[in-house]
């Protein structure tokens, strides 16, 4: 199912134009018009999905594949010196485009790409306590 006023439903399924470096029947990887760096690419399924949490685990193992697989021809085809995949959900995360997307952002030595953030130090106590909240047996 696509949202009538999605952008990326539109992009993914060839209403605009773009500049598109893979397609299947589930994917279409375009070049980012913002990017963040030289190559940087999105990955966006065809079907709407507002982010990952509404994607089925078969759809979410097959993106993470296809990831891998444009993220190694990119690296040999650009030179680059790393990679960084990026994928937020919801706003507080970043997210501004309530399609699921996966960003494929080539890295390059003094880009000035940074997606860093300031550490912080963690108790024992915390860790002990996040460890019971987040563990399933």
């Amino acid at each position: 199912m696509n949202k009538d006023d999605c952008i990326f439903c539109k992009i993914a399924n060839g209403e605009i134009p773009s500049s598109t470096i893979y397609e299947d029947e589930d994917f279409r990887i375009f070049l980012d018009l913002n990017p963040a760096a030289r190559g940087h690419a999105l990955l966006v399924p065809k079907e709407h999905f507002n982010d990952l949490f509404e994607m089925n685990d078969e759809l979410c193992q097959k993106a993470m594949a296809l990831a891998k697989k444009l993220a190694g021809r990119m690296k040999e085809a650009l030179g680059c010196d790393g990679f960084n995949l990026v994928q937020n959900n919801g706003a507080a995360a970043g997210q501004t485009i309530f399609h699921f997307h996966l960003h494929l952002i080539p890295r390059y030595e003094g880009d000035s790409a940074g997606f860093t953030w300031n550490p912080k130090k963690a108790s024992l106590e915390e860790l002990e306590e996040l460890t019971g909240l987040l563990r399933k047996n």
